[in-house]
């Protein structure tokens, strides 16, 4: 082992920085989501760090070429990893604030919480690069060439070991433990061999790394979060107060937002904009088959099965651990009218030969990311193919309607119009402020209905009212598989 410690130590520290900037989109999206512009932060903040410890690792080999000063710089990158599991919780919390631009806010707490443990792992390349060319001597090519394969292959498997297995398996706080104790076990293995010079400062490090460790590890406990990382998705679920009524609700959020809700005395919807799915019965009163896309904690569908008893509902959800928490904690229970589909929602509207009379859609209720091969033309055919010769599509959009903060809305109202002959929007929580970011339905019929819209159905009747009746601006461009900025727009809409 010896022989090889320099190989194994390069494909264990490029194993392990794969593995931590995965683990870092997992720590960021609860507060600032996963969207486009939060991995071009968190990649950006890592590649500039790593640039930083290669300039640094390969300036301190030329002055001391020793193997303690590799250890040492471990033991950095170990300290630094076991930082993070200490204060990762009070650093995004800092900049999870209203008043702090999304975009700055991921940036800065990617610079806090990464640049130290990047510079470290990209400091460990070059030095230990240098060890072994002195112990090579004249194969200088050859070792660059071993050793910049090494730290590829060790990249290419923390990749794959990280999003296929480490992540659903541990979650992101016990990885983060891993990685430090496993970094933390190579200082101790790289100082054996100048045990008495460097003693005191792995016995250090091993201590402040566990002291970190510990009461982080204390923290999580006595917290009332449920915790769980799947291999799509970050998902807390905990208790709070609903502001409307003050009644306790059991909620699950999803990378950064808020799914779903429930009651945790009664079976009623919690978020006033799944009451408007309901506006299937006046669009189409007869309805027997539907699909619901997105299922989260599935507060519709539950609903859904009571107020339509003999009608049936497919729901697409992507991640099966979504539906496993809501079996588990959202008195979701097998029912033969509830039909459980975990798929892509477009890879299954893509492959469907079923017809359905109203689809009902609730794979855009985040303000942070969005699925965008959802929002395009492309999407939008597939929606009105799979509907019957009457159907009916009800979209949940999240934005405002009017101004910049607007322009997703308007796009995706621009892309439905282009493929359904009436499209209806009825703005949730302010019917006539189209200038606030909000829950909006979008309501496409395959059937034009003649306006106005009226009902002796007095729940109905409260939802038609919110019909938006002012013309709605086509100053934005249909969204297409080829072009879709729905993170840009969303950024907009947010700032």
């Amino acid at each position: 082992m010896r022989r090889y410690l320099l190989e194994i130590t390069v494909f264990v520290t490029s194993a392990s920085l794969m593995i931590f900037e995965l683990v870092g989109s997992r720590m960021l999206g609860p507060t600032f989501g996963t969207s486009l512009t939060v991995w071009t932060t968190l990649i950006g903040v890592i590649l500039g760090s790593l640039s930083l410890g290669y300039y640094v690792g390969g300036k301190l080999a030329d002055k001391q070429t020793e193997i303690k000063y590799l250890a040492l710089i471990i033991g950095f990158a170990t300290i630094s990893l076991a930082l993070v599991v200490f204060w990762k919780e009070t650093i995004l919390a800092v900049f999870s604030q209203e008043y702090v631009d999304t975009r700055i806010g991921a940036l800065l707490a990617s610079v806090i919480l990464f640049f130290p443990s990047s510079v470290a792992f990209g400091a460990v390349s070059p030095y230990a690069t240098k060890l072994k060319i002195v112990q090579a001597k004249e194969k200088v090519g050859a070792t660059l060439g071993s050793m910049s394969a090494i730290s590829t292959v060790g990249s290419i498997v923390g990749t794959f070991l990280a999003g296929f297995w480490l992540i659903p398996i541990f979650g992101t706080n016990l990885l983060l433990y891993c990685l430090a104790g496993v970094m933390g076990l190579m200082t101790l293995i790289l100082a054996h061999e100048s045990w008495k010079e460097n003693k005191k400062t792995v016995i250090a490090i091993l201590v402040v790394t566990s002291i970190c460790c510990l009461f982080s590890a204390f923290q999580v406990s006595k917290s009332k979060i449920i915790d769980v990382d799947t291999a799509y998705n970050r998902i807390l679920i905990f208790q709070q107060k609903d502001k409307t009524n003050g009644k306790q609700v059991l909620t699950m959020g999803i990378n950064g937002e808020n799914h779903s809700s429930m009651y945790l005395d009664n079976d009623e919807l919690v978020n006033e904009y799944t009451k408007y799915y309901h506006l299937a019965r006046y669009f189409f009163p007869d309805f027997t088959n539907t699909i619901m896309l997105g299922g989260a904690g599935y507060s519709f569908p539950k609903d859904f099965v009571k107020v339509y008893p003999i009608a049936n509902m497919d729901v697409v959800e992507i991640d099966s651990n979504v539906t496993d928490l809501a079996m588990r904690y959202f008195r979701l229970r097998e029912n033969p009218h509830i039909n459980i589909i975990h798929q892509d929602a477009r890879v299954f509207l893509n492959r469907t030969a079923n017809k359905y009379d109203v689809l009902f859609g609730d794979a855009f209720a985040s303000r942070f990311s969005l699925p965008y091969q959802l929002t395009t033309i492309e999407a939008v055919q597939k929606e009105y193919d799979v509907l019957s010769e009457n159907g009916v599509a009800i979209i949940n959009v999240i934005s405002a309607i009017e101004g910049e903060k607007g322009q997703f809305f308007r796009a995706e109202y621009s892309t439905y119009v282009k493929v359904f002959p009436q499209v209806l929007a009825f703005p949730v929580q302010e019917s006539t402020n189209g200038g606030v970011v909000q829950n909006t339905m979008l309501v496409a019929l395959k059937k034009p209905i003649t306006l106005p819209l009226s009902t002796a159905d007095t729940e109905i009747a409260t939802y038609l009212d919110h019909l938006w009746k002012i013309p709605i601006s086509a100053d934005m461009p249909v969204l297409t598989d080829d072009h879709s900025p729905v993170d840009l727009y969303i950024a907009r809409a947010l700032h």
